[in-house]
């Protein structure tokens, strides 16, 4: 559905009146399309002393098509700022931060990116723990400062993980982090910190089969699009009564379609046979399927609360158990949950839904070890306010609040939810384990 307002303030009108009343000013994201550059200008790159990652940093942006600044100048714009601060290891030091950001900050273009790199604080000890853990509390509020479109992230980046950055670097600079902001992203926290660079950044899927649940429309389909677009084979599955959408989804994105409940008590097997006899097994695994049953806890019924549970959840962890066990689930594997902001921070009338989508997160901490054993990984989206049929259904002023509460001042898409699947699902991603990354334009709601 249309954002109208957003769509008003881009007019000359709209655009005396906002800037008159104070009111938001949704900026137009720019998103990913095949062949535009990286960035809209260079990266500053800084670093604190003794960081470990600013030559590693230098390359990898390299490699990825930008054009890499070491030192600032006033009359620069910068498609994004760079900085390694894994040197800091006492409080005192985070006055490196102001040093390096405080001259620029001002500089940084339209829908440009803040990436801030540090430590794990759980990897360390004493003040430099303290330190690290200080420095989630400044990309935030970096994040909601920003206009124009420009985000700001935190990676903290494991010891013997430097190498291995590079697939979540290009993620959070690129145009397909339209939507995440002010997010905090481990890698090689949990688990291997080793990875393979796919031959193709473009095609990072490419011979790769993707299986996605709740695939007929909405995100489920745009994940399968990306997906796709990405060089995989798509096994779209929903119920029989979305065959209809779900054969034009798979048609659309030349995989295949697969009518199936996956609240069934065969639905593991039938699933796993599928999946090992026409593709010989599968590489990553999006449980996107889900549904809502909403009402106030004192008007839930029993039956409204299990389907939600089954659906959103158990089917997930029954699906899981089955593909791993039956080595279904192929090397350097992918498992992406879908969870939601309501799994975080909770919603009046949906403490059904809000119970399962944080199960799924629950779901992620429980089985990210075991996949790290099999080198494979597991880690989930949890969308805010995204423009789908179900949010167009809500009621007009709720509609509007929720697309204005968030630091970007407007709802996200289908397809940045895709993105950040995609993300987790390439190759070279595999010390992303674990993580629970928001697709919310940071709202002002949950963690």
């Amino acid at each position: 559905m249309a954002d109208k307002y957003q769509q008003f303030t881009t007019t000359p009108v709209g655009k005396f009146l906002t800037s008159k009343l104070g009111l938001p000013e949704p900026p137009v994201l720019r998103r990913y399309s095949p062949g535009q550059p990286p960035l809209e200008g260079p990266a500053l790159l800084g670093a604190a002393p003794n960081g470990r990652l600013e030559k590693t940093l230098a390359t990898q942006l390299g490699n990825a098509g930008i054009q890499v600044l070491r030192s600032a100048s006033e009359s620069s714009r910068y498609g994004a700022l760079v900085f390694d601060a894994t040197g800091i290891t006492d409080p005192s030091e985070l006055r490196e931060l102001h040093a390096f950001f405080h001259p620029v900050i001002r500089n940084i273009g339209h829908s440009g990116r803040v990436v801030v790199l540090g430590t794990p604080p759980e990897q360390v000890s004493g003040r430099e723990r303290i330190a690290q853990r200080a420095l989630e509390g400044f990309t935030r509020t970096v994040g909601k400062e920003l206009k124009r479109g420009a985000t700001s992230q935190l990676i903290y980046v494991a010891a013997g993980a430097e190498e291995v950055a590079e697939s979540t670097l290009r993620f959070l600079l690129s145009a397909k982090s339209a939507f995440v902001d002010g997010q905090v992203i481990r890698v090689g926290a949990t688990g291997t910190t080793t990875a393979s660079a796919p031959d193709s950044w473009e095609k990072p899927l490419d011979g790769k089969t993707a299986l996605v649940t709740g695939a007929s429309r909405g995100i489920g389909a745009s994940i399968a699009e990306v997906l796709a677009r990405d060089g995989a084979h798509v096994v779209a599955l929903d119920i029989p009564a979305q065959g209809a959408d779900l054969s034009a989804v798979a048609n659309r994105t030349g995989g295949s379609a697969l009518q199936l409940d996956i609240t069934a008590a065969d639905a593991p097997d039938r699933l796993a046979e599928y999946l090992t006899e026409r593709h010989g097994g599968v590489d990553v695994v999006v449980h996107n399927a889900g549904i809502t049953r909403d009402k106030t806890l004192a008007k839930l019924s029993e039956a409204q609360w299990d389907s939600v549970l089954t659906v959103n959840l158990a089917a997930q962890l029954a699906v899981n158990d089955k593909l791993l066990a039956d080595d279904v689930l192929r090397d350097n594997g992918r498992i992406v949950g879908v969870s939601s902001i309501a799994g975080i921070s909770g919603n009046v009338g949906q403490a059904n839904y809000a119970t399962s989508k944080a199960g799924v997160i629950g779901m992620v901490d429980d089985y990210a070890a075991r996949m790290a054993e099999r080198g494979a990984t597991i880690n989930a989206v949890a969308p805010g306010f995204i423009e789908t049929q179900m949010t167009a259904a809500v009621p007009l002023m709720i509609r509007e609040f929720g697309r204005r509460l968030s630091s970007l001042s407007q709802g996200g898409l289908p397809v940045d939810v895709a993105e950040t699947v995609a993300w987790y699902a390439n190759p070279a991603s595999t010390a992303v384990n674990g993580n629970v990354v928001r697709v919310c334009g940071q709202g002002f709601l949950g963690a």
